[in-house]
């Protein structure tokens, strides 16, 4: 499990396609030392394992294969060598949750419409900032004002949606310590709703299920 609280960016190094799958090669000289061959992490949102891993390389770096469905549901695939990917270890059981909930299991994918600053004129490490996406419509029932939403693993907190769009408040931390400040309008975000939002709907489903089934053999 995670949080959606960044640990550090990394550098996209290599997209090798291999018989069998695809394998990504990531420069994170602040995390390599701290994995071992099949621990997870989180790259930009999604679970991955870590594999190839060299911290005496230069720059330290690890790997990752891609699945089919990782390609089909994620942006990893199409990112470009020199990418920045955000990083998040697992979170230790007994340790703070400073975030919520994040599986980085990816929903689907988003395209940011628009990234602006609150106060134009001012130092961008300074002002906060205002993010806009487009969701899947199917994702939309997730998601509600002032509720959790994981944006390229980043715990967010949506600030408002209307039809599809959704905007969140982006503070100078979030903007400089994560890939945000690389991507420009029409860029693919991956993007996981709420767990909880999710096994609430179901169940309710079921809740309703039961209740059709207890009017029908009672004659209802």
């Amino acid at each position: 499990m995670f949080t959606g609280l960044i640990e550090a960016t990394g550098t996209l190094l290599a997209i090798t396609p291999t018989a069998g799958a695809t394998r990504i090669t990531i420069a994170s000289p602040t995390l390599t030392a701290r994995l071992n061959t099949g621990d997870s992490i989180s790259v930009s949102g999604v679970c991955l394992t870590a594999l190839s891993i060299e911290p005496n390389a230069f720059p330290p770096r690890f790997s990752a294969d891609l699945a089919a469905e990782t390609i089909a549901r994620t942006t990893l695939s199409h990112l470009r060598e020199g990418s920045t990917v955000n990083l998040e270890l697992p979170t230790p059981a007994g340790s703070p949750l400073g975030g919520h909930v994040v599986q980085g299991h990816v929903d689907g994918t988003a395209t940011l419409l628009s990234l602006d600053p609150l106060n134009p004129g001012a130092d961008p490490a300074t002002t906060d900032w205002r993010l806009r996406l487009a969701i899947p419509n199917e994702l939309t029932r997730y998601v509600v004002e002032k509720g959790s939403i994981t944006i390229e693993g980043i715990s967010l907190t949506v600030a408002s949606i209307i039809a599809n769009q959704v905007e969140v408040a982006i503070i100078p931390h979030t903007y400089a310590a994560t890939s945000l400040h690389t991507l420009s309008p029409g860029s693919p975000l991956n993007i996981e709703v709420d767990v909880l939002s999710k096994y609430a709907e179901r169940q309710h489903e079921d809740s309703f299920t039961l209740t059709e089934q207890y009017l029908i053999a009672n004659g209802y």
